[in-house]
């Protein structure tokens, strides 16, 4: 009930003020409560994302902080698609050759664009990185250390194809040559090491 002053100005009665107040309050703790609950629902949708995917399933589940490391790693990176790894897709690398451990279909696998490339990259289910690679295409960008060493001790053989492999702060090239029915595949260091070989006989 307002009262008119007989000046007039209108006089609020103080319980009718104190009801507004409480009224107030009251739908202030409601939005809070919604907004409270909103946020936690948002949170928790955040921390499991479903990908575009290549397997049956068309997606699969990343957690947020598997995402988290590979954007760290990968900023730039466009065309992101996670898969579950499969042992028997064999994408760039032979997987003993470049030492990247054991994994099953527990485990990660993404595919992504950077700097005009397609790579590869893998992780743990535990959202830990286990490697990366791409193919090259261009063989003159090949350090010359690792040209040196091909045409030193395999100056008869082609180059078929090299991936780049990344494995911690290690950077080493995957190569294959190639002679008539002979096939030699290469692990070698930026400084023209060979740290791996494999002929036909074995690989």
């Amino acid at each position: 009930m307002l009262l008119l002053h007989p000046a007039g100005t209108v006089v609020v009665p103080l319980y009718v003020s104190c009801h507004f107040f409480v009224h107030l309050k009251m739908v202030d703790m409601k939005v809070r409560n919604f907004l409270a609950v909103a946020a936690t629902v948002i949170l928790f949708a955040a921390c499991e994302t479903p990908y575009r995917a290549t397997d049956v399933s068309g997606t699969v589940v990343v957690s947020s902080g598997m995402q988290r490391t590979f954007y760290d790693q990968y900023p730039n990176a466009t065309n992101v698609v996670w898969t579950s790894y499969d042992p028997n897709v064999v994408i760039l690398n032979d997987w003993e050759l470049a030492e990247y451990g054991s994994l099953d279909e527990s485990d990660y696998a993404v595919a992504f664009d950077m700097d005009n490339e397609r790579y590869y990259a893998w992780y743990d289910r535990n959202g830990n990185w286990v490697g990366s690679a791409y193919v090259v295409s261009d063989y003159t960008t090949l350090p010359s250390a690792v040209h040196s060493t091909i045409s030193a001790q395999f100056p008869s053989y082609t180059i078929k194809s090299v991936n780049r492999e990344y494995k911690r702060d290690r950077v080493c090239y995957e190569v294959v040559l190639k002679r008539d029915d002979s096939k030699v595949v290469l692990l070698v260091d930026n400084n023209g090491n060979i740290l791996k070989q494999k002929s036909k006989s074995t690989y």
